[in-house]
């Protein structure tokens, strides 16, 4: 499940409380994962850490922290903290993240993001495993002057990226543990982004890489009020042009297309072609679109398909 709504309620104030909440609201309907995104407000893995920290089974991580403009020992040190704090429990999602937005936002350059994907997962690799590995590139430089490893992180941190065009999905099964396409449908994974990504890491000998596709689904007898909700919030995406063209892979206009409602069989049946599709997991996103008894009615059902 993907966490980005942590509004307060008059049970909880405090917006880590929120998400220890929803976490272990989760943990008991049988999930077996939660995952933050990272806004302009909270710090996603400084929550995914308390959160994991507070509840003892699910697994935490981040979907995702854009990369720019973080550097690697900054990032390396954070999720290693978070690695200790949840017993070993976190995984960093990355990602490049929209120029046109975080550029405005910082006001520093964005670096070619393909160069810098690259160069960012070479430094960052080692210092994840405790090394103190130095890196040059031309957009990263990382020559750690202390000890970087973190007592309690020895176990290794997955690292999954936000990949989904052809040259950052080589990238990503070169240096990677997965990829976490969001708003990707079952067309545009099976004929481009899992061909491409167990190619990359094929032929770099590494492990079959990880899709974990995150997909807005609400279990629910408003369709109609989930897909205009849905166009609203997801209108944003229709701007970036790394969506658009994974919206045409899959033949779709608007991303509210790729938005899974309908009754329990409904939903179901919409989640299973991605899986037929190639997914390996997926964590379900904007399941609060019609209130929180049909989020709940959501998640009750993810229980059940994660115990079949």
């Amino acid at each position: 499940m993907t966490l980005s709504s942590l509004a307060a309620t008059p049970k909880s104030t405090n917006l880590v409380d929120r998400a220890i909440e929803l976490a272990s609201q989760a943990e008991r309907l049988g999930l077996d994962s939660v995952w933050f995104p990272q806004l302009l407000s909270y710090d996603a893995i400084a929550v995914a850490s308390a959160v994991g920290r507070a509840v003892a089974r699910i697994s935490v991580g981040t979907a995702v922290v854009p990369i720019y403009p973080r550097h690697p020992l900054l990032l390396a040190s954070a999720a290693k903290t978070a690695q200790a704090a949840t017993g070993g429990r976190f995984q960093l999602g990355i990602g490049l993240g929209a120029k046109d937005v975080l550029e405005p936002a910082y006001g520093l350059p964005y670096p070619p993001p393909i160069t810098h994907l690259r160069e960012y997962l070479s430094a960052l690799r080692p210092l994840l495993e405790g090394a103190t590995t130095g890196f040059s590139g031309t957009t990263v430089t990382s020559h750690p002057f202390l000890p970087t490893a973190v007592p309690g992180a020895e176990q290794a941190i997955p690292v999954l990226v936000a990949a989904m065009g052809p040259q950052a999905l080589r990238i990503t099964g070169e240096l990677a543990d997965g990829t976490l396409p969001f708003l990707a449908g079952p067309r545009a994974l099976e004929q481009h982004i899992v061909p491409a990504l167990t190619k990359a890491a094929a032929d770099a000998n590494r492990p079959a890489p990880r899709i974990i596709v995150t997909v807005p689904a609400v279990v629910t007898d408003n369709v109609e009020q989930v897909i205009a909700s849905a166009t609203d919030q997801l209108a944003f995406y229709e701007t970036i042009p790394s969506h658009q063209r994974v919206f045409n892979w899959e033949g779709v206009d608007r991303a509210a297309e790729l938005v899974v409602a309908g009754d329990e069989d409904t939903v179901a049946a919409g989640l299973r072609r991605y899986f037929d599709a190639g997914a390996t997991e997926i964590a379900l996103y904007h399941t609060d679109l019609a209130g929180d008894a049909d989020r709940l009615r959501t998640w009750r059902l993810a229980g059940e398909l994660t115990g079949r």
